[in-house]
């Protein structure tokens, strides 16, 4: 039981690097079946540029829409700041917003950047891509002390309909895969470094200690955890008041519940600092000796702007 504890705990310590590589498995996985199953280079002028480009960027795009989509912090960020404006810079804040904006895009970039980094490793998107561009420059690169021919028949070099010798066509494919992983490696080792030089100057920047953030970070991992819980066994409590009040034919018990006030204050981002010791919204709210008690009165919530369906 003891070894069991021991491995489970370091499966939850390392969960961080376990999802990246996981992420990377299914980046691979998913471009080998791009590459093998759906892609079919057209082999001419005027298509292979823009579908070539359509299944390297495509994919990316998506992705990054996807790491947007499903970021809390976005949301606890960006949620009813169209009706209140003053939610993504408080206290007219704005420089915390802009930084909290880059620390929620840099998040949602890790899957895009795995995407293209697989892709261009692997040459068969940008092989379609480039052989089908005209501009004399990139043309004049890869014909370069080759005959007319190569020219004509660039744009037909990644499939075997071309009319030039084996030995050019697979010299022109060399290059074009050489090409292809060198901007892969590139963009390996450009955000290795960014993100090395962010994490450093996020941890120079750091108002706590090493230890002091290692235990902030686990607080708030286990107050998302508990918080889930609660709410979710508090709405069952809830929903079963209810019901009673409803099929009883009796005025409903009363239920202590937050008003929509400290709904908001403890909704908000958290950024820490060192005149008050606190590690969340949550925990300052509760902390705070002039907290708002009353409860809400009625609902006044729009359940057809939420999207949220009633029986």
């Amino acid at each position: 039981m003891d070894n069991f504890q021991i491995v489970l705990r370091f499966f939850m310590n390392q969960k961080a690097t376990i999802g990246y590589s996981f992420m990377a498995l299914l980046t691979i996985g998913g471009e080998r079946v791009f590459s093998m199953v759906s892609f079919q280079c057209p082999c001419n002028h005027d298509q292979n540029f823009a579908y070539g480009l359509t299944f390297l960027l495509g994919p990316a795009a998506v992705l990054l829409v996807m790491g947007l989509f499903f970021s809390s912090r976005m949301w606890r960020l960006y949620t009813g700041c169209c009706l209140n404006p003053m939610k993504l810079c408080p206290r007219g804040n704005c420089f915390h917003c802009l930084r909290v904006f880059l620390s929620i895009s840099s998040g949602a970039c890790v899957a895009p950047i795995m995407w293209l980094c697989v892709a261009l490793l692997n040459g068969t998107f940008y092989e379609c891509a480039v052989s089908g561009l005209d501009e004399n420059l990139v043309v004049d690169l890869f014909c370069k002390n080759k005959t007319l021919i190569c020219r004509e028949e660039l744009a037909r070099v990644p499939c075997d309909r071309s009319k030039l010798s084996r030995d050019e066509r697979i010299e022109l494919l060399l290059m074009f895969r050489a090409q292809s992983q060198i901007l892969g490696w590139c963009i390996i080792i450009i955000s290795a470094i960014f993100g090395l030089l962010g994490t450093c100057y996020k941890n120079c920047r750091s108002q706590v200690s090493y230890l002091q953030l290692k235990f902030w970070k686990g607080y708030i991992e286990k107050e998302k955890e508990q918080f889930d819980v609660f709410a979710s066994d508090y709405a069952s409590k809830l929903a079963a008041r209810n019901l009673h009040s409803f099929f009883e034919n009796k005025d409903p018990d009363p239920f202590p519940f937050p008003n929509h006030k400290s709904w908001e204050e403890i909704s908000t981002l958290y950024s820490f600092s060192r005149s008050e010791q606190f590690y969340s919204t949550l925990q300052r709210f509760v902390e705070r000796g002039d907290r708002d008690f009353s409860p809400e009165k009625r609902s006044v919530l729009d359940m057809d702007s939420y999207g949220i369906e009633m029986a």
